[in-house]
């Protein structure tokens, strides 16, 4: 397996992109909560180094083009490492549309049972995908900001800009 990593700048700071095999495995912020340790991220590709091409341009393409407004979904090759439970919550993550957000509660009972809701939260929180597999539509049951690995003003930046730009639809609940 190849690991390698490089740093994007982005409106809530620098961005750390990992990839695994070409495919994108994580995305974190500074200060990153249950980041990995710096010697899992492998080498640093950096943009403009001559070297071949490291599968990062179209990662960093759209996300510049979602900080734009232009794009509402992710379209890359992913790799996050997970459990089989954590998969399946980030599957879920992945179908909320831009601009929504669903409860703890309202995925755990989109995997069939309510008493899950705990589970999701902890799931959620491990995303290694930040904004690409966008964790940060998800809020508490009475409609407040929880946990956020990014923090919670990054969590807010992320949901106003799609207010900003989605307008208003069925699931919105903030």
């Amino acid at each position: 397996m190849e690991v390698s990593h490089t740093v994007v700048e982005s409106p809530l700071g620098a961005l750390t992109l990992v990839a695994e095999d070409g495919a994108l495995s994580g995305v974190y912020f500074e200060n990153h909560l249950r980041g990995p340790a710096p010697d899992a991220l492998g080498p640093n590709v950096e943009r403009g180094s001559g070297s071949p091409d490291s599968g990062f341009e179209r990662a960093r393409r759209q996300l510049a083009e979602y900080f734009s407004g232009r794009r509402t979904h992710f379209d890359l090759p992913l790799a996050p490492r997970g459990d089989s439970f954590q998969q399946r919550v980030w599957k879920l993550l992945d179908q909320i549309p831009y601009g929504e957000t669903r409860t703890y509660g309202d995925l755990a009972r989109e995997l069939g049972d309510p008493a899950l809701a705990q589970a999701v939260g902890s799931a959620n929180g491990r995303n290694p995908l930040s904004i690409v597999v966008p964790c940060h539509r998800v809020i508490g049951a009475d409609g407040r900001l929880t946990g956020y690995a990014g923090g919670l003003p990054r969590k807010r930046f992320l949901l106003d800009l799609e207010e900003s730009h989605a307008g208003t639809g069925p699931g919105r609940l903030f």
